[in-house]
């Protein structure tokens, strides 16, 4: 896993609670995690791909034609271990379940499924922070 920062601190403090401001604050994240990976030269799929089983937050392809699944955290504190410590088994698991359900109903037309990866871009206090490969389906 190689963790890559950046500097970005806010000037604004966030809010998380409340559902309503949560969903507004979930979505800037994910705007400004997209455009990140973008001038990473990643390319956008999709965002926000759910099933029953979980829902994945930003489907990313690289280069080389790998899928990439993201997951986005914020914590406006680093309590408790922060954003990226937040993505315990039972969130990966959702995760994973999400992805293979986008590949069975959105990919089935190809022979040999692409190469995937879990990736987490998490912000802590502000700061993005880029975590390749997260961790595996096959950890979960």
């Amino acid at each position: 896993m190689r963790a890559v920062a950046t500097s970005g601190a806010s000037t604004a403090p966030h809010n998380f609670s409340g559902l309503v401001g949560s969903k507004l604050v979930g979505a800037a994240f994910e705007a400004r995690a997209q455009a990140f990976l973008q001038r990473q030269r990643l390319r956008f799929v999709a965002r926000n791909v759910s099933c029953r089983g979980g829902e994945i937050d930003l489907v990313m392809r690289e280069r080389d034609g790998a899928l990439v699944f993201v997951e986005v955290r914020a914590r406006a504190q680093r309590r408790y271990g922060g954003a990226a410590a937040s993505i315990g088994w039972q969130k990966r698991r959702r995760i994973v379940r999400a992805a293979q359900h986008y590949l069975a109903t959105r990919v089935p037309q190809l022979r040999d499924q692409p190469a995937c990866r879990f990736d987490v871009i998490a912000f802590e206090a502000g700061r993005l922070v880029w975590l390749r490969d997260a961790f595996r389906a096959d950890e979960v």
